[in-house]
């Protein structure tokens, strides 16, 4: 991969930064990434995330939110957060330099998914659902999908569900406990397009896995992000 480029990206009346991941060659697709609700876009799983998916064929798009771009820890209400991550897509659509603000050089027209950690991969979920995109969106990418709080799991974020009309991947601990590979695979039907499921055997909510098992935990990380990227590339 290149080196990642930073770039300021319009969210109303404030900026957010978005920090680009570009394979060597052409990017055969592209993920525009969201952090969780806990840490920013330069957490060491976002980064770690971003360059081996760039290493792989996958151009990586990863940015804040405009709370951690102001240095705050609580998320922003949920509409704010929408308008975050579409301005975002939108900013990466392939249009031209007058239009977007965004020239991209080391950015092709390769093929748009969206995904998140835990809260940012719901965000993107919701803006799919909510529709009105200028851009097409292949697909959604959860790493960890928040299901429901901890120990609440009557608490469902899936009203949504029915309205998302394209592919979704997760990959999911089975010991994750915002939604285990088990309770996703239970309301899996009430999505409104096909779902694959990857799961992290023993995995936590950030894929950690216990150190008994004797699995590399590097290891893990390497089997998570290929199947990423082989799912995406699959539907180019």
């Amino acid at each position: 991969m290149t080196e990642p480029e930073e770039q300021k990206v319009g969210v109303g009346d404030e900026a957010v930064t978005a920090i680009h991941y570009a394979p060597a060659a052409e990017a055969r697709a592209r993920l525009i990434l969201a952090h969780g609700a806990g840490a920013n876009q330069r957490h060491p799983f976002m980064v770690r995330t971003a360059r081996a998916l760039a290493g792989m064929g996958v151009g990586v798009t990863t940015f804040n939110f405009g709370y951690t771009e102001r240095g705050r820890r609580v998320p922003d209400p949920k509409d704010a957060l929408e308008r975050c991550f579409r301005q975002v897509l939108h900013a990466e659509a392939p249009r031209g330099p007058e239009v977007r603000g965004l020239p991209r050089p080391t950015f092709n027209a390769a093929p748009i998914f969206l995904g998140g950690k835990s809260m940012g991969g719901r965000i993107a979920s919701q803006v799919v659902a909510a529709g009105g995109l200028e851009v097409e969106v292949r697909g959604l990418v959860f790493l960890g999908y928040p299901l429901h709080p901890p120990k609440k799991p009557t608490q469902l974020r899936v009203a949504h569900w029915p309205e998302v009309k394209v592919p979704q991947l997760f990959v999911q601990g089975t010991r994750d406990e915002f939604g285990t590979v088990e309770e996703i695979t239970v309301h899996v039907p009430k999505l409104g397009a096909p779902a694959t499921i990857f799961p992290i055997e023993q995995g936590d909510h950030s894929f950690a896995v216990p150190k008994k098992l004797g699995i590399p935990q590097d290891e893990v990380f390497t089997r998570a992000f290929e199947a990423m990227a082989a799912w995406m590339l699959a539907r180019v």
